[in-house]
């Protein structure tokens, strides 16, 4: 193709050709087309529809260039700018380690990384495809052509693990993200001021190579309440002596009004002057942080996520909601998302609910403190019972690592050999290793929510990963901890999802393309409609399993509505109360939080949860075995695992050898149905496990609410006033106790049946609508696209990656059996 026809003819293939003489006044070549501007293409094409499909094609374009070219893929994926430090001290040991030193994530198998490039590839040229045929269908409303764009616009979906960080102030978070990850700079670490109420996202950048940071604001009318309560709460001791929750709240405001707001009423600080640095606050909108290097963005994010600094005069971390930092191709993070959470309790509702939602979210959690502090054995175990039912039963979490950091600290190892002092830090951190899992059979609530297997144990240390002093890389501990994420990221499967969903949509528009097999297509209707209407009463059938647990919840809740009754004042007595008997300070900043408070000294005090204990207690168990992390089981699960159309043994049948394509969508769309009905359950099975708590803190609401609605009165304030606080909510409970705990029970049952059926009714719906559009679509053929040659790319690609994934599953089990086997074997 001649340079000159380069730029007119993609514009021609994207149905842009009425902007090829602007392209070509501007003389937008091959060459500068791949350097245009956001601004620049703003200029070229000024509305926004087709720009917006200009902008979407010229990114899939350099994908593809970037995937298909050697060059440009090895320049743009392994040489980005990276901000990790390098350290000659152990210049002689790294050159002796040479290859087997550096990281997987820098380092891998050949062969692993052309199949990682060869999906990418793939991936790329599918979606390029699929692009296309968007365009090329006809614009028409009906059902067939809706069905089908929304289906291509579907495929893109960004399903991604998350892996929850926590650890107190100071235990080595930030340094242990920025190793695995291989970003020194990053997250700043080494300091004891981090602020722990700002939720730090860490993922990839795979757009641009530019360092990102999408700063989200917690709302107006969220810190106008917020404002209001902090100035009718602090002060109000009734002994006057300083409050630490009081201190605080002082603090909070210090760092974001400095000593202004002693003299203004909350209305005034919600004037304009005091957000000129942040209008996106004002504007309800986030504020997006962009820089070359890891270290200039680390310096741009202090006034937003710490609560001390030297060089800034005002800090907005109250302000913040959340802090997502992206990084540039960064495969490790492609679609995994660390979370560097800080503790629960936060007096801001709205970052409270989304600390929730991230910890229900997490799929692997890493538990940090230093190796120096876990000798006690409570350091994890305290972290990890605050928040173990929200992982568990009411979440997704599948696996937890303790990881002790800083183990490269050599303490008293005596005056040794190099090789002496790698010897003795191994052997301790085998040790303390042991001692860790040796607690495990000490905590009742942790094991109700996971088994001994689910847990491991990691000593790591940052700092000897990158300067390779006394320790190999590999003794460190974080090799593994990115093995870890590279197994989420295979897992993921975007690629062979991706291409077999876009098979599926190709299948359905070849099928209902041809005229062949009129009379086979209404056979093959009947056949499937007779099957599903079978499916159905089987399952039915298979949902008698899903009676006998609603059954199973029936009695276990009646048992611990009636333990609740009979048990709610003495749980009530012990969250109120001090170990001495008084009343707990911070039962103000409870009421305050709708009963939840977590002190400054990290002790977190829970109403609602305390209230709900006997209730979750009963039920743990039971819900374990229903809703299980580990894998689609459990009896709601195996209704929708045991359902099938029989599309696959249909294909086979040569007498059906006309409607395969058809057979072929259904297939897909079979697969589709399942994993999006058991994605259905995960979700559900949070909110159903939590109904119990939130049921109990809908009731509470209104006590809690009295307190703050008669703030300025007499009786809530002074000497005396916590104590009536204190007696006004054990009233409140013991009047309410009879009906509140049944509610909770019922508002329980009620989601589960529901959730039954539901998984049945959209089983069937789903599955009747794909045969109908499949096998019922007449009068549709002349106006869709001819996709054959499309289909049978795509077939050769969804053919090529089943290989490689089977290949990769058998390689991972021979690995797990023995780990020289799968090389041995492999040819």
């Amino acid at each position: 193709m001649d340079e000159s026809d380069y730029v007119p003819n993609i514009l021609t293939e994207w149905n842009l050709s009425e902007w090829k003489q602007t392209f070509k006044d501007q003389g937008v070549d091959k060459e500068s087309l791949y350097c245009l501007e956001d601004q620049e293409i703003l200029a070229l094409i000024p509305l926004a529809g087709p720009r917006s499909k200009f902008k979407k094609r010229l990114s899939l374009l350099k994908e593809e260039q970037n995937t298909t070219n050697p060059e440009t893929s090895e320049s743009s994926v392994e040489v980005c700018p990276s901000t990790s430090k390098t350290n000659d001290k152990g210049k002689g040991k790294s050159d002796l380690q040479d290859e087997s030193s550096q990281s997987p994530a820098r380092k891998r198998p050949r062969e692993d990384k052309q199949v990682t490039k060869r999906e990418e590839v793939i991936l790329s040229k599918v979606k390029n495809i699929m692009s296309r045929v968007l365009d090329k269908l006809p614009d028409q409303d009906d059902k067939f052509n809706k069905f089908l764009k929304k289906n291509i616009k579907d495929l893109e979906t960004d399903k991604r693990e998350v892996v929850g960080v926590f650890g107190r102030t100071g235990a080595g978070k930030s340094s242990l993200i920025n190793a695995v990850i291989e970003e020194q700079d990053l997250l700043p670490s080494g300091s004891l001021i981090a602020c722990t109420s700002v939720m730090i996202k860490v993922e990839a950048n795979m757009q641009n190579p530019k360092y990102e940071a999408e700063i989200e604001f917690i709302t107006k009318e969220k810190w106008k309440e917020e404002l209001w309560t902090l100035f009718n709460f602090v002060g109000d001791n009734e002994d006057g002596e300083k409050d630490e929750d009081d201190q605080d709240s002082v603090e909070k405001l210090s760092v974001l009004y400095g000593e202004e707001w002693k003299n203004n009423s909350p209305e005034n600080l919600m004037e304009k002057k005091f957000f000129k640095e942040i209008p996106e606050f004002l504007n309800s909108m986030s504020k997006i942080l962009t820089s070359a290097t890891a270290k200039e963005l680390s310096a741009k994010l202090v006034k937003y996520t710490q609560s001390e600094s030297k060089d800034e005069k005002r800090l907005y971390w109250p302000l913040v909601k959340c802090v997502t930092v992206r990084v540039p191709k960064n495969r490790l993070l492609q679609h995994v998302t660390l979370v560097d959470l800080p503790g629960n309790g936060d007096c801001n509702k709205s970052r409270d609910r989304m600390w929730k939602k991230v910890v229900g979210s997490c799929s692997t959690v890493w538990i940090v403190a230093e190796l120096n502090r876990v000798a006690s054995e409570k350091e994890f175990w305290e972290i990890l019972e605050e928040s173990c039912s929200l992982m568990g039963n009411g979440g997704e979490c599948q696996q937890i690592h303790l990881i002790c950091t800083k183990s490269d600290i050599i303490g008293r190892s005596g005056n040794q050999s190099a090789a002496g002092v790698r010897a003795w830090i191994l052997e301790r951190n085998e040790q303390a290793k042991t001692k860790v899992m040796a607690g495990f059979s000490k905590q009742i609530e942790v094991k109700k929510q996971f088994r001994e297997e689910d847990f491991k144990v990691f000593t790591v240390s940052s700092d000897e990963f990158l300067e390779k002093i006394h320790l190999d890389p590999d003794d460190t501990e974080i090799p593994k901890l990115q093995k870890i994420l590279q197994d989420l990221n295979n897992r993921h499967s975007e690629t062979l999802n991706y291409v077999s969903g876009a098979q599926g949509i190709l299948s359905l528009i070849q099928g209902a393309s041809s005229r062949e097999g009129a009379d086979n297509k209404k056979t093959v209707c009947k056949k499937l409609e007779k099957n599903l209407s079978g499916e159905i009463k089987l399952s039915d059938k298979v949902s008698e399993p899903m009676e006998e647990t609603l059954m199973a919840f029936e009695r276990c809740l009646s048992e611990g509505v009636e333990k609740s009754k009979g048990s709610c004042d003495k749980v009530l007595k012990s969250v109120l109360k001090t170990k001495k008997g008084g009343i707990h300070r911070s039962l103000k900043y409870v009421v305050q939080k709708d009963g939840i408070h977590k002190t400054i000294k990290g002790k977190l005090i829970n109403i609602n949860m305390k209230l709900t204990s006997c209730l979750t207690d009963s039920i743990d168990e039971e819900f374990k075995k229903t809703f299980p992390n580990e894998g689609n089981s459990g009896p709601f699960n195996e209704v929708i695992n045991a359902f099938s159309l029989g599309t696959e043994e249909m294909m086979m049948n040569k007498d059906y050898k006309n409607v395969k394509l058809q057979l072929t969508f259904l297939k897909t769309e079979e697969d589709k149905m399942k994993t999006k009905l058991n994605n259905l359950i995960l979700e559900r099975k949070k909110t159903i496990y939590s109904s119990l708590t939130t049921t109990i803190e809908e009731t509470m609401t209104p006590c809690y609410n009295m307190f703050l609605f008669y703030v300025g009165a007499k009786e809530f304030k002074g000497k005396g006033s916590l104590e009536k606080m204190s007696d006004t909510i054990q009233n409140d409970v013991d009047g309410s106790k009879d009906v509140m705990f049944a509610q909770a029970k019922d508002a329980m049952m009620k989601q589960l049946t529901d959730l039954k059926s539901e998984i049945l009714k959209k089983l069937e719906n789903m599955m009747q609508e794909s045969i109908e559009l499949s096998l019922k679509t007449d009068g549709v053929s002349d106006s869709l696209p001819d996709v054959s040659k499309w289909l049978e790319k795509v077939n050769n690609f969804y053919n090529e990656l089943k290989r490689t994934t089977e290949s990769r599953d058998e390689d991972a089990t021979l690995c797990s059996d023995s780990p020289g086997q799968a090389a041995a074997l492999r040819p």
